[in-house]
C-alpha cells in the first residue's frame, strides 16, 4: 500500500481516531452477533458474513494502529492485509463447501431473527462508515484508509445479499435460499481477498 501523502492535520487525526474507534466497537458487535446466529440457525450466509466482519475488523485494528503510532513503515500493514487476504481466502472455501453440503440436504437453516437484525443494522450502519473513510482518505491520501472505506462499503452489500437469503427462509421458508445467498458473497469475498493480498482496494465503494 502507498504510504501517507499528505501530514493529516490534528483535528483530521482525531476523526480517523474516532471513526476507526467506532468501526471497532460496531464490527466486535456485528462479527460476534452474526456467527452466534449463524451457529444457531446453522446459515452459511451468515457464516460467510460473519468471518468477512472478522476480518474487517481486524482491518479496522490495523488502520487505527497506523495513524495512533504515525507508523511510516508499511511492511506490518502490508503482511497484516497478506494474512487477512489468506483467511478470506479460506473462509471462501469453507462456506462454499457447507453451502454444498446444505444443499445436498445434509443440513437445513433454521429462520433467524436474530440474524435479520444485525443484517438490517449492518446495512444501514456500513454506508455511513465508508463515506466518512473515504473523506478521510482523500484528506491524507491513506491507501490503507481508502481500501477500509471500501471493505466497509462491501459489507454493506453482502448484508443486503445475506439479508435476502435468510428473508426468504425465515419468512417464506425458503430454505435453499440461505445457501445459495452464501455462494453469492464468495466472489465478492475472493474479490476482496486478491485485493487484501494485492495491497489494493477492492474498488467496490
Amino acid at each position: 500500500m502507498a504510504s501517507i501523502l499528505y501530514p493529516p492535520t490534528q483535528d483530521t487525526i482525531r476523526r480517523i481516531h474516532r471513526i476507526q474507534a467506532i468501526t471497532i466497537i460496531w464490527m466486535s458487535v456485528e462479527s460476534a452477533v452474526s456467527l452466534w446466529a449463524a451457529w444457531m440457525a446453522r446459515s452459511p450466509a451468515l457464516l460467510a458474513f460473519g468471518g468477512d466482519s472478522v476480518i474487517e475488523l481486524l482491518s479496522a485494528v490495523v488502520v487505527l494502529w497506523r495513524f495512533r503510532v504515525h507508523a511510516t513503515q508499511e511492511g506490518v500493514e502490508r503482511r497484516a492485509a497478506r494474512i487477512a487476504g489468506a483467511f478470506l481466502f479460506a473462509l471462501a472455501a469453507y462456506v462454499l463447501v457447507i453451502s454444498a453440503m446444505t444443499l445436498l440436504g445434509y443440513s437445513e437453516p433454521k429462520p433467524t431473527y436474530l440474524g435479520i437484525a444485525i443484517l438490517v443494522a449492518a446495512a444501514a450502519i456500513m454506508p455511513l462508515l465508508a463515506k466518512e473513510k473515504r473523506k478521510l482518505s482523500a484528506d491524507t491520501g491513506s491507501a490503507a484508509l481508502r481500501a477500509d472505506a471500501a471493505e466497509s462499503a462491501l459489507c454493506a452489500y453482502l448484508s443486503l445479499i445475506a439479508l435476502a437469503g435468510l428473508a426468504l427462509n425465515t419468512i417464506w421458508h425458503v430454505a435453499w435460499a440461505d445457501p445459495v445467498a452464501a455462494i453469492a458473497l464468495t466472489p465478492l469475498i475472493v474479490r476482496e481477498a486478491r485485493g487484501a493480498i494485492r495491497g489494493k482496494a477492492c474498488g467496490c465503494c
